[in-house]
């Protein structure tokens, strides 16, 4: 195929897939409602990235810079835009930030001319991670990802050990970004940090993951709470335990909070993901629990089990059997945007609203944690219902005779 018909085919594929129309599907669970389609993938990526355009240098249109995925992903309305910082991963294995742009939050995400360049501190980054979004009371917009390097202490010859700390910048319109030195921490190495959007007893608070290792957390407890008496030069001293990671949960292996928590009448709204092992490897889904307003580490509500997890075609891809969330939307109407990563693949979006999310927080039963109880707790339903389930009946069967 010569240059010009695969220019022309390349630019229609690609124009049709980012002003394709998304539609919800129907929820069963009625908590959420996923979409049909993905919202930013691989291909989303735009052209002017992948190929050189030049024919004398690039006679058959080939693509000279390949991507291998867009995944966990900050987000932020701005200016009535709904904005998505994705993590874009090339196939040299290197992943850098880039904005995506939709006008509705659920489809047509455009990226923006170039990639963002984050400033370096004196330790450069070798990779960076899934930043949290976080549009602060201080006037900033704050951005928290992880940075990795390789450990110094390594062995001679050991080309894999890395170490994770937490990345600060901080923007105004999300074109110029300043940074800011990593946040210092006591407890280990920090990959998954938030930071709250308002102060909590006048000083700048975060959710942190403590841990041993680069990817295992050792004798990391699970998601931390801390404060730091300044954003420029963070530092959190002392870490409490808000939510442990548990034998045999969703979370028994490691976990870790989402994006920033929500503020709502019923205390804290906090999205989070699991890690536990299976046969087939480890297994990553999203959970909601709920902390005190005024104690943000003391946990109120805690449903059993996950939220998101892993359907169908989501289960495969470049790490299989993920979902992972970073990055929430809330509307003025509380409708809420929740945007969550498949297999480290690709971003998808599931819709709800804030009422639903604190209804299933304060009404779901908790994980007790042995297979008996489940038990008990499905039987305590199942006898609740047998007077409403006769009551329904009766208004579902009067009113279809109503229809007919």
């Amino acid at each position: 195929m010569k240059y010009i018909e695969r220019l022309r085919k390349i630019k229609k594929d690609f124009n049709t897939l980012i002003t394709r129309p998304n539609t919800a599907l129907f929820s069963t669970n009625g908590i959420y409602n996923r979409y049909k389609n993905p919202i930013v993938t691989r291909d989303h990526i735009p052209l002017n990235w992948r190929f050189d355009f030049n024919q004398e240098k690039n006679p058959y249109f080939m693509e000279r810079i390949g991507f291998n995925a867009t995944l966990n992903s900050g987000a932020i309305k701005l200016n009535g835009k709904y904005l998505l910082v994705v993590r874009v991963e090339g196939n040299d294995r290197k992943s850098i930030f880039a904005i995506a742009e939709s006008p509705n939050g659920i489809d047509n995400f455009k990226f923006w001319d170039r990639p963002i360049t984050i400033p370096q501190t004196e330790n450069l980054d070798t990779n960076v991670y899934d930043m949290r979004l976080i549009q602060h009371d201080d006037g900033w917009i704050y951005g928290v990802f992880c940075t990795e390097r390789k450990d110094p202490t390594a062995p001679e010859g050991d080309t894999s050990t890395a170490m994770a700390a937490a990345g600060i910048v901080r923007t105004k319109d999300l074109l110029t970004w300043e940074r800011l030195p990593d946040l210092i921490s006591t407890t280990g190495q920090q990959r998954n940090v938030v930071l709250f959007p308002h102060l909590i007893d006048g000083k700048y608070a975060f959710f942190t993951r403590p841990q041993d290792g680069f990817i295992d957390t050792g004798k990391g407890g699970g998601i931390g709470f801390g404060l730091s008496n300044t954003i420029e030069n963070a530092e959190v001293k002392e870490e409490k335990i808000v939510f442990p990671k548990t034998y045999h949960t969703i979370y028994e292996l490691k976990n870790g909070l989402g994006p920033a928590p929500v503020k709502t009448k019923e205390g804290w709204l906090n999205l989070a993901h699991g890690v536990r092992n299976t046969a087939a490897g480890l297994r990553y889904t999203t959970y909601l629990f709920m902390t005190h307003l005024d104690r943000p580490w003391d946990v109120t509500h805690k449903p059993h089990g996950h939220l998101i997890a892993p359907l169908k075609e989501e289960r495969i891809g470049d790490v299989s059997n993920v979902t992972f969330s970073n990055g929430w939307i809330v509307d003025d109407d509380g409708t809420v945007y929740i945007y969550y990563a498949s297999s480290d693949t690709r971003m998808h979006v599931a819709t709800s609203t804030i009422d639903q999310l604190v209804d299933y927080c304060l009404n779901s039963p908790e994980d007790k944690l042995y297979s008996h109880l489940s038990v008990q707790t499905i039987n305590q339903l199942i006898d609740n219902n047998k007077v409403y389930e006769n009551i329904n009946s009766n208004k579902v069967e009067a009113n279809y005779d109503c229809k007919s």
